[in-house]
């Protein structure tokens, strides 16, 4: 069903298109489905794009190209590497630019026609809805539940369509939540999951083409608001499976007893997302557990003085075809059946690849009863930096 926006408080609406406006979106305009008409809608229309990474990326391009007059861009994060097999945004000379920036530039490059703000800052229950409320559409292009559950909080407090997306390894999903009569993401998921259970993409990698595709399906769905027309994905989860190349749809029903959109709301305000989710927050990986520690410098100068340690990996064994310390390998989730393997008289050094699932390991093995047992702080990235760059980080 097709729903048209509103028109939001602010700058005068603009009632005409430029010569140079004409000529750039012409294939716009001889299409009637968006016409003049329509075209001067994507040019009012304000879109507020939280993350510009791999969702991000092509949100940011296609709603840049097809003429949306203002985006906003909310990012923190810095252009690491390992962004660019899949955040097409950027590119090798943006490496170490704080992506928000990077971003805009590139983006007022594709079309300088338009206004794009980057708001270089983390989103938080503090800053949400002054963000969110000049924008007509949020659209959330995050990779933690702590956002999800806050854009969707914020979304919904001020009435704005949330154009979802979610993606992992070669899976991807797409809806609208905060749709009149619609459902939202509490409505979908009433509780995170637990701590852990949820491996991030850093964790358990994402095919690059993966982003393009539902990123495209979210900038689809958010020109489909601007515009007034087509069926919009609100009600509907799209799941996508890119080794199979099969698309398939669940219904999505609004829980009449939800506490953020239901007949009785009782979230009235924003809240701590982190708490909420039961983690601490993205600077501090890792289990919300005291592990002792042994940082790579200190590992590397009680190797080189000969001490009889233990080097156990828990990472996964494609990960450790790429680099490894020479460690003996037990994936973290083979741990429990293996510990057998382990002899608890010698001092063990567990790592992984960032120290997050290695303390989940430390953690495991001390309840199990070891007590000789370190964690490497900050994993093989960690001894990359510190110890030896050769070690390639991934």
């Amino acid at each position: 069903m097709a729903t048209t926006l509103q028109p939001q408080t602010g700058a005068k609406p603009a009632t005409s298109l430029t010569n140079e406006e004409v000529l750039r979106y012409s294939r716009h305009l001889i299409m009637p489905e968006v016409g003049m008409e329509g075209q001067l809608k994507l040019k009012n229309a304000k879109v507020l794009l939280i993350g510009t990474g791999g969702l991000g990326a092509p949100l940011g391009l296609y709603l840049a190209a097809a003429g949306v007059g203002r985006l906003g861009l909310v990012d923190f994060d810095v252009v690491d590497f390992t962004n660019l097999q899949r955040q097409v945004t950027f590119g090798t000379s943006d490496v170490g630019k704080f992506k928000s920036e990077a971003a805009r530039e590139r983006l007022s490059n594709l079309n300088p026609n338009i206004q794009i703000d980057a708001f270089e800052t983390k989103l938080t229950s503090d800053n949400a809805l002054e963000l969110f409320r000049d924008f007509d559409i949020i659209v959330d292009g995050t990779d933690n539940f702590p956002t999800r559950y806050l854009v969707n909080d914020a979304s919904i407090l001020l009435g704005k369509p949330n154009v979802y997306g979610s993606i992992f390894r070669f899976e991807g999903q797409a809806t609208v939540f905060g749709m009149p009569e619609g459902p939202c993401y509490r409505c979908l998921y009433p509780e995170p999951p637990p701590p852990g259970l949820v491996p991030s993409c850093a964790e358990g990698g994402v095919l690059g083409v993966l982003p393009g595709i539902v990123g495209s399906i979210q900038a689809m769905e958010t020109i489909k608001l601007i515009l007034g027309s087509g069926d919009s994905l609100a009600g509907r989860l799209l799941l996508f499976d890119a080794l199979g190349m099969k698309f398939r749809e669940l219904k999505l029903r609004k829980n009449p007893n939800c506490p953020m959109c239901g007949e009785h709301r009782t979230i009235n305000k924003l809240i701590d997302y982190y708490e909420f989710c039961g983690v601490r927050g993205e600077e501090a990986p890792g289990p919300d557990v005291q592990v002792p520690e042994i940082t790579p410098r200190e590992l590397k100068s009680r190797l080189d003085r000969g001490d009889d340690l233990f080097i156990l990996d828990v990472r996964e064994p494609h990960e450790f075809q790429i680099c490894n310390l020479k460690g003996h390998l037990i994936p973290l989730g083979e741990l429990p059946r293996r510990v057998h393997e382990l002899d608890s008289s010698r001092e063990i050094v567990a790592h992984c690849r960032s120290g997050k699932r290695s303390a989940e390991a430390v953690d495991f093995l001390r309840k199990a009863g070891f007590r000789k047992i370190l964690n490497l702080k900050g994993g093989i990235l960690a001894w990359s930096d510190e110890v030896d760059p050769s070690v390639p980080k991934y």
